[in-house]
């Protein structure tokens, strides 16, 4: 008698998410997990700033928070000490991914290098082009025809590590800076769900070489998904 191993439930993928801000794109995730449209358990979210209000979206999900924005004597917390503190979180938290969504610190090569788990980072524009900050203005000032998001693999440099996936969209003649942010936002909330479930499918692989038989069927990195409207 054969199994039929498609239909053998896929064990949640654990996840950790650092934020900085609103945390849009970890409500998509707490909404995916909640609705079941996501193989994932959201085990813990880390974040660098006390008045996050993604700290609240997780609060309300019972999702376990740490806030590392300042010690003790109310000083603004270094990146070593923050380090360290997350470091020791994630170890017991244990995730098998890690996700920076919308966090905003540079960490160190030995803090990636040391996690518990592979880290990926959503960035706001088409990787490898227009790295660190301010990327939408910087696309209406090249004049460029289209935009969009990547994620990628964190390595010690700065968003240069092996892109999974991107969504891309055209730049419309009458764009802002604003208006080009609200809609790559748009995107980063169809991207990050889509990329994650590759992942816990394992049709989408973190290790430096993947082995996996069934990549070698696919198309080369970065997975596109292209939106029309």
């Amino acid at each position: 008698m054969s199994v039929d191993k498609t239909s053998q439930p896929i064990k949640p993928l654990r996840i950790a998410v650092l934020v900085s801000g609103s945390g849009s794109n970890l409500q998509v995730l707490i909404d995916a997990m909640q609705a079941g449209a996501l193989p994932i358990e959201i085990v813990g979210v880390i974040s660098n700033r006390e008045d996050a209000y993604a700290l609240t979206r997780a609060k309300d999900a019972n999702i376990p928070v740490a806030v590392l924005s300042h010690v003790a004597s109310g000083k603004r917390m270094g990146i070593k000490t923050f380090e360290a503190h997350a470091n020791e979180q994630l170890v017991a938290w244990q995730p098998d991914l890690i996700v920076l969504a919308g966090f905003m610190r540079v960490l160190s090569g030995s803090f990636i290098d040391n996690a518990p788990a592979p880290m990926i980072n959503l960035h706001p524009s088409l990787l490898p082009v227009y790295k660190g900050l301010d990327t939408h203005q910087r696309v209406l000032q090249a004049g460029d025809r289209y935009h969009g998001c990547s994620i990628h693999k964190v390595t010690a440099e700065l968003d240069a590590g092996q892109v999974l996936t991107q969504a891309v969209l055209s730049v419309d003649i009458n764009d802002t800076a604003e208006s080009l942010q609200s809609r790559v936002q748009k995107l980063e909330h169809k991207l990050l769900p889509w990329t994650i479930l590759l992942l816990a499918k394992s049709v989408l692989s973190l290790e430096a070489e993947s082995t996996s038989q069934a990549n070698q069927y696919l198309p080369t990195l970065p997975l596109q998904l292209f939106i029309t409207s």
